[in-house]
Order: structure tokens, then C-alpha cells, then sequence
């Protein structure tokens, strides 16, 4: 198996449990553990029996729940009491009723611990680690020690720490691993120390790196280069203060910078998966900008990176993400070029073709929004439709919103604070009205837009607003300031979002709504659906100069939009009017079309149908 060779054993569940802010219950601690062997690590070390019961719970039923392919439960607890034998100790016995195979024994290895911490004497300490090594292989337990404090007694006191590994592999350990406890220690002091330990004493060696300075990632590979071949990390860096060595990136750079098999084949690429997976598990957002899995990991922003990135991917990224289960993201922002829009449009799943013309008016239309207050980086989903409506001349309008009000009051000192939207739109050729109260007047808004949208688009009900954020910005105004609003929505499979801006809150929160919908509707209706009713027609009113060959530049320009009937009358005056009758669903684009002629002066609709 690949973890005899080189060891990955995880302690998410121990030592990434202590960090502020998560509280783990053992169905949590199950569900990682699950998510731990489904990623292939060797050791996945579960906390420490006897010390508290709910670590005592998580091997008891682990025992009856876990059924684990590819890793090994390892119980953490201490050397035996100064004063008493090993098998005296009541802690020693629960780390072996817990069923555990493996054992990790922390043992200090620093002199000013061993006599200020533990109050005991140097040789005491080192009596006390042989004495618990040897009844734990009596016991049938392969056992793991971890040196607390070692880089720090090392640099103290070389004899002692030295003489701490020794008796650690003289009773039976199986691995002896350095701990960088408090974190200080650099990338080169680890890589000698490693070089000098596994010279003096022979022992597989380990190591356990605490972030304090932000190397932990780099002080692990740094030993791993000097000898080590068995390494502790937590899943996403979680642990004590700033947190541990962070598992994934360890795992990708083993295996893709150094060429070293420490997962079964295939499970590299579920990295993103299982760190998302354990985000959610431990109730923290994952980190967008965690190496290797983050969301932003090979995210390109600048117009020059997007460009490079078009002709070869590699000449920006270091790896290709899909190695590691994530993918290539282009952002869209007043910095883009053409290359950038024409690798999100891909991204989107937009044909943009070659035309150049298009996409140089997709990246000018970018920056004009942008300087508005517009960010289409983080709402993908109103760049979406701004590229559809370049591209189509429409933007696949499923709904008209003709008017909305809302009024919020406040009555009885606070106590009876309520919102109220009222909304008018036209949706397949029928008007609704709808009025609802809400949380807010936000919450108001959306609740009376999916009233109103039922009857037509009763998909609208599998939408729900998860997310939602505010920026002002022109904090120079106060009040007064433009507003941005960012929202996400969901249908239970995806997540998307889109972007409103405006002076006033609700209003830009409703722009925010009207795109998230439209968008929604897209996906649950395909590329080619709209607005109206499939059979409906509607009549436009184009007014145009009265000049030769301007009714044949007229329908030239409509393409591919059928035309049920078309009417031209014109007189000796400089203007004439052209009646088109095209579907309903093609009007919004027509009109679009229409009106980039030079020729047209106006276009209006009728509203007459057959």
C-alpha cells in the first residue's frame, strides 16, 4: 500500500479541531473521516480518547460506522504519568480500548518543557516515553511518537532532543516526528535539522508544521527533502491560532512537483472536492484563494494573462487544474481584453465566432458598465446575459417589469417593523400584478416578483436567495452614495449571481432580481425560449429616411428573424414608415437590430396581433 512507503496522516479531526471557531459533534468528526479515506490519506488521526468523551464516542462508533478503504484510525494521547508504569496508567488503557491500530504518543522533547511544563526530571521524561512505547507494542498497536517542541529544543538543547528520538525508536516506534510546535521555524532550519536528526539517530522521521509564519506548507516539503517520509497536516490548514500544514497543497505538490505517489491513483483530482466537502462539514467558508483548490486558484483577471492563457494555458498556470479537480476561470472586469471576454464567453458557453467587431463591442460595453459601478467578476450570470444580448440583440427577456413600489413602516417602538412590494409586469402577453410582505423590503421584492411570475414561469419557485451584499460606492456621498448590490440564487443545482447598481438600495437590489430570474429561466428553458407566447406576434412601426435602398437595408439587417408581413408606405416627404410583423419572442431583438441603422429614426410597437 502507498502509505507504508511514505505516510499522509491527516489530523483535521485532532489537531485542526482546535482552531476558533469550529466545534466538531462526532457525526461531524464521521463525516470527515469519510471524506479523509475517500481521498485516499494512510492515517487519519481521530482524537483523543479518554480526555474528553466525545473523542471517547468517535472510536466507539467508529468502530460499528466507518468502514474505511484506504486509511487507518490513529488515537492521540500521552506518555504515561511521572510515578506510575505504563500499565498503571488510565490513560494509556483508554487509548487502547479505543481499537485503534495505531497510537500517537506526544512526548515533550524540549528540556525547559520537560522541567517547567511537566515538572519532572530529563531522565524521568525519557523513562516515561520507553516504558508507554513498549506496553502500546505490547498491545499489539503500531505506534507513532510526535516530539513537541523539538525544533525548538534542538536549537537549545542538541543532546537531549537527540536523546528524545533515540529512545523513541530503541522501544519500538515506528515513527518519530518533529513537531515545529509553535510555528517559528524557517524552511532551511528544517531542512538541516532534518538532515542532522536522520543522520545522528536513523529513525523515520516525520514532521508536524504549525503556520505561525506562513511557511508550514514549506517546512513540510522542506523535510520531505531532507528524509522525512511521513507527514501530519489538517485538511484546509485548520488548527491551533493560524493553523497547521494545509493537506492539499502538501498532497499536490508531492505528487506533482516532486513526483511522489502518496495517494492511490485517481484521488488527486477529488483535492477540490473534499476540501469543499469539509468546508461545509466544519461550517466555514472555504477560502477562495487556497492553493490548488481554491476557487480563485486559476482565476485570470488581466487582459495580458487572459491572452497568454488563450494561446497555452500553461504559460500562466503552474499545473493544469483539472489535476487536482479545479478549472480555469476568466474574469471579467474594466482590466479585460478580447481575450479575456472571448475565453469567459467560451466558459459560458457563448459563440462569440471571430468577430472581432462583437467582441471588441462586448470588451467597451465591460468597461462603460465598470465605470458605472457595474463588477462582473463576481456575477457571472448578468455577464452572461450582457454577452447574449450582444450577440443575439436580445437578452432572452422572459418578463416586462412595467412598475414596482415598496413601502416599508415601523410601528410600536420597532416592535412591529414590516416591508410591503407591490409589482407590475408582462409576461407571455398577459399583465399581473402581485403584492407580498417580507423580511425586509428585499425579501418583500423577490416574494412579490414570484407571485407575479407563477402562472407564466412557475419554475421561478425552485429559485432562492442565498446570498447577499452591499457595497456603496462613493463613500464621499454618505447617503447619497451609488449603491451596488450582489446577489446569489439557486435552484437546488447550481448557484449563480448577478449585479445591480443604482442610488437606491431597493432598486438596485430589484436590477439584481430581474437578472437573477431572467437568468434562472434560461437555464430551465434553453438558449431559444423567451418572453412571449410561442404562436404571438407583434407589429413594429419603423420610422426611416425615405431614401433609395433603405427598405432593402431594412430587412437585410433583420437576418435570420422570420417576418410574417411587412408593410412600406412612403410619400414625397423625407421620411417613411415600414410595418414588420415578426414573432414576440424575436421583437426585442428585432428592435435591437433595427436600430443600429442609420437609416431608422424610430421603432415602435404597435401592439397589434393576429
Amino acid at each position: 500500500m502507498v502509505h507504508e512507503t511514505f505516510h499522509i496522516l491527516d489530523t483535521t479531526l485532532r489537531d485542526g479541531a482546535q482552531r476558533e471557531g469550529i466545534n466538531l459533534t462526532v457525526a461531524d468528526k464521521l463525516a470527515i473521516a469519510r471524506h479523509l479515506d475517500d481521498f485516499g490519506v494512510g492515517f487519519i488521526e481521530g482524537g483523543w480518547p479518554g480526555a474528553n468523551p466525545r473523542d471517547t464516542e468517535f472510536f466507539a462508533r467508529a468502530r460499528q460506522e466507518l468502514d474505511l478503504r484506504h486509511a487507518q484510525l490513529v488515537a492521540f494521547g500521552a506518555t504515561r504519568r511521572a510515578g506510575i508504569r505504563a500499565a498503571e496508567d488510565p490513560q494509556l488503557a483508554a487509548l487502547v480500548d479505543s481499537g485503534a491500530p495505531v497510537i500517537t504518543l506526544v512526548v515533550k522533547s524540549h528540556d525547559r518543557h520537560v522541567e517547567l511544563a511537566l515538572r519532572t526530571t530529563l531522565d524521568e521524561n525519557v523513562e516515561m516515553l520507553r516504558d508507554s512505547v513498549r506496553h502500546l507494542r505490547d498491545h499489539g498497536r503500531r505506534v507513532f511518537v510526535d516530539c513537541e517542541h523539538f525544533f525548538d529544543g534542538y536549537r537549545d538543547n542538541q543532546d537531549y532532543a537527540l536523546a528524545v528520538v533515540g529512545a523513541a525508536r530503541e522501544a519500538g516506534a515506528d515513527v518519530v516526528v518533529l513537531c515545529d510546535t509553535n510555528g517559528g521555524t524557517l524552511p532551511w532550519q528544517v531542512q538541516r535539522t532534518v538532515t542532522e536528526v536522520l543522520e545522528r539517530t536513523g529513525a523515520r522521521l516525520g514532521i508536524h508544521a504549525q503556520d505561525d509564519t506562513g511557511c508550514a506548507v514549506a517546512n513540510t516539503l522542506a523535510a520531505v527533502d531532507a528524509g522525512a517520509t511521513h507527514v501530519q497536516c489538517t485538511a484546509n490548514g485548520y488548527g491551533e491560532r493560524v493553523g497547521n500544514a494545509d493537506l492539499f497543497p502538501v498532497v499536490a505538490a508531492l505528487e506533482l512537483k516532486l513526483n511522489r505517489q502518496v495517494l492511490p491513483p485517481g484521488r488527486l483530482a477529488a483535492a477540490t472536492r473534499i476540501s469543499h466537502a469539509i468546508a461545509e462539514v466544519v461550517n466555514l467558508t472555504p477560502s477562495t484563494h487556497q492553493p490548488y483548490v481554491g476557487v480563485s486558484s486559476f482565476a485570470h483577471k488581466a487582459g495580458l494573462h487572459a491572452s497568454a492563457i488563450k494561446v497555452d494555458p500553461d504559460l500562466y498556470q503552474h499545473i493544469d487544474p483539472e489535476l487536482v479537480g479545479n478549472t480555469t476561470r476568466t474574469l471579467v472586469s474594466d482590466m479585460a481584453g478580447r481575450a479575456s471576454i472571448e475565453l469567459k464567453a467560451k466558459e459560458l458557453g457563448v459563440d462569440l465566432g471571430d468577430d472581432r467587431e462583437l467582441v471588441g463591442r462586448v470588451v467597451e460595453r465591460v468597461k462603460e458598465r465598470e465605470l458605472k459601478g457595474y463588477t462582473y467578476e463576481a456575477a457571472d450570470a448578468s455577464f452572461g446575459l450582457l454577452l447574449r444580448g450582444e450577440v443575439l440583440g436580445h437578452r432572452n427577456e422572459f418578463f416586462e417589469l412595467e412598475s414596482w413600489r415598496v413601502i416599508s413602516e415601523d410601528a410600536n417602538g420597532g416592535r412591529g417593523q414590516k416591508s410591503e412590494a407591490a409589482v407590475k409586469l408582462r409576461a407571455r402577453g398577459r399583465r399581473s400584478t402581485a403584492v407580498a410582505e417580507g423580511n425586509g423590503p428585499v425579501d418583500a421584492l423577490d416574494r412579490a416578483l414570484r407571485q407575479a411570475l407563477q402562472h407564466s414561469h412557475p419554475d421561478v419557485d425552485r429559485f432562492e436567495l442565498v446570498d447577499y451584499k452591499v457595497r456603496i460606492l462613493e463613500g464621499h456621498r454618505g447617503t447619497g452614495a451609488r449603491i451596488r448590490v450582489l446577489i446569489g440564487v439557486t435552484d437546488g443545482q447550481s448557484v449563480w449571481h448577478t449585479v445591480g447598481v443604482a442610488d437606491n438600495i431597493v432598486a438596485a437590489s430589484c436590477e439584481a432580481l430581474q437578472e437573477s430570474f431572467t437568468h434562472g429561466l434560461l437555464r430551465h428553458s434553453g438558449p431559444d425560449a423567451g418572453g412571449g407566447d410561442d404562436t404571438s406576434e407583434c407589429t413594429l412601426a419603423v420610422t426611416l429616411h425615405n431614401s433609395p435602398g433603405a427598405l432593402r437595408r431594412v430587412t437585410a439587417s433583420l437576418g435570420t428573424i422570420p417576418v410574417a408581413e411587412m408593410s412600406y408606405a412612403a410619400s414625397f416627404s423625407a421620411q417613411a414608415t415600414a410595418r414588420i410583423r415578426v414573432p414576440r419572442t424575436n421583437a426585442v431583438r428585432a428592435r435591437t437590430k433595427l436600430n443600429r441603422l442609420v437609416e431608422v429614426l424610430a421603432v415602435t410597437e404597435c401592439g397589434d396581433r393576429p
